[in-house]
Order: structure tokens, then C-alpha cells, then sequence
């Protein structure tokens, strides 16, 4: 299980560079503008600067409405910015074809520019409070597109969590689904320590995380620690060998 950090600007991942060996994926976003804000080129560009180059950079484009032209050129800018991981969060799809339109025109922006740069069709396990597509759609979603990867994340960050939308079998479910159509899967929403265990006896590929790494677990107002994300990682690797899945990285 690979280890994604999202700090909300260059500051933060500076932390992370400090930590950058408990981590395998530096992730931009900008919490203030949703649950997969984007944030500006120029930080993409300068946080990729200041990322060890084997750490690959993920970019989110936002929680997108159903305009594939207009996401195109957003995820074409967060690849030409520097970002290798380029996440979708498909919040204005209420249908899983609207999905595809959407994830077809990102994945060939994104693959005409820089062919092995990987795709993540995102949805959300409280779907069912924004109107968007049902998590388990996005795995197909994801495989009709083309894309690389689908992720569930929650959009209304108010204190609920994955589990408390989307409980640990549909998340199992979401995971097979995926590992099925040869995707990465990938969960988080407020993701905690205490979530590694379960995340870890499915399978998940990535798992994303920013309040559990941050001063007093509040991913607005709290800051990213490279104590945390240290404590973050021990733990993940305990879970592994308890669950017998080996080193970090096996997947």
C-alpha cells in the first residue's frame, strides 16, 4: 500500500520532503476550494521542484462539473505543470456515461502529452449528499475511460469519514471491482491510523491521507508534521506484516 500525502502548498511540502521517506506520493490540492480543490500551475511546478524526483507528484483538477472540454485542458495543465498522478473528482456527474465522457477526453489530453503519466477517475463515498455518481460505478467508470486508477474520497468534509459512508465490505467490493478491470485502487476521507488495518486486509493500493497527518488531525487549520507522517507510515507497515502482505511497495 503506497502512501499519498496532500499538503496545500509549497510550505507544507517542504514538511514532506522532510518526512519524503515515510511517503510515496506528494499530492497537490487546495483543501479551500473542496475535497479535490485544484490548486494553481505555478504550485504544482514549484512543489515538483522541491520534491525529491523519485517522489512522484499528484495533481487534482477539482470537483469538476460534466464539461469534458473544460477538465481536458485542466488535467492537460496539472501534467504539463509537473504532475504524474492526475486525479478527476467527478462531483457534477450524475450519471456513470457522464463519467466516461469526462474521463475519456482527460485521459487523452493527458496520454497525448505524457503517455505514462497515470489517470485517477475519483468519486466520492458520500455521493449520496452531493447527487453524483454511486462509488461502486467508478471502477467501471475508470476501465471504459481508460484511465489507470479509481479512488473514493468523501466530498463534504464536515468530521464524517469513508467508513461512515461507504462501510468496509462496499469498500472491499470497490477495491475487487478495481483490482478486476486491472486498475490501482485508492481510498481515503479523513482516512486514521485505527482505517489501516481493514484498507490493508483488502488490498487497497493508495492510500490517501491530510488530517492524519496534521496538527490536531484538522486538515484546515492544522499543519503537516513530518513526525506524524513518520508515525503514519509505522504504522501502515505494522499492518502489513500483520496481515503478511510484506514490504511497502508490494503492490
Amino acid at each position: 500500500m503506497l502512501l499519498l500525502i496532500s499538503p496545500d502548498g509549497v510550505d507544507e511540502a517542504l514538511e514532506c520532503v522532510k518526512a519524503a521517506e515515510y511517503l510515496d506520493i506528494v499530492d497537490v490540492k487546495k483543501p479551500d476550494e473542496g475535497s479535490l480543490g485544484a490548486n494553481f500551475p505555478w504550485v504544482i511546478r514549484e512543489i515538483r521542484d522541491a520534491v525529491p524526483a523519485e517522489k512522484p507528484v499528484s495533481a487534482t483538477v477539482g470537483d469538476v462539473p460534466y464539461k469534458p472540454g473544460t477538465v481536458a485542458q485542466a488535467a492537460l495543465g496539472a501534467v504539463v505543470s509537473g504532475a504524474t498522478y492526475i486525479k478527476v473528482g467527478l462531483y457534477g456527474c450524475t450519471t456513470p456515461e457522464q463519467g466516461i465522457d469526462v474521463m475519456r477526453a482527460v485521459v487523452r489530453a493527458v496520454k497525448d502529452h505524457c503517455p505514462t503519466a497515470l489517470v485517477v477517475a475519483s468519486g466520492y463515498a458520500d455521493a449520496h449528499r452531493v447527487g453524483c455518481v454511486n462509488p461502486l460505478a467508478l471502477p467501471d467508470i475508470a476501465a471504459r475511460s481508460g484511465a489507470d486508477a479509481a479512488m473514493l474520497d468523501t466530498a463534504i468534509k464536515d468530521g464524517t469519514r469513508l467508513f461512515d459512508h461507504v462501510p468496509p465490505a462496499i469498500c472491499d467490493e470497490f477495491v475487487r471491482r478495481s483490482h478486476d478491470s486491472g486498475l490501482l485502487a485508492a481510498l481515503a476521507g479523513s482516512v486514521r491510523q485505527e482505517d489501516l488495518g481493514p484498507l490493508t486486509r483488502m488490498g487497497t493500493d493508495i492510500v490517501g491521507v491530510r488530517g492524519a497527518v496534521c496538527e490536531g488531525g484538522d486538515r484546515n487549520a492544522g499543519r503537516i508534521r513530518p513526525d506524524l507522517v513518520a508515525a503514519f507510515r509505522a504504522e501502515m507497515d505494522r499492518q502489513a506484516r500483520v496481515c503478511g502482505n510484506g514490504a511497502r511497495g508490494a503492490h
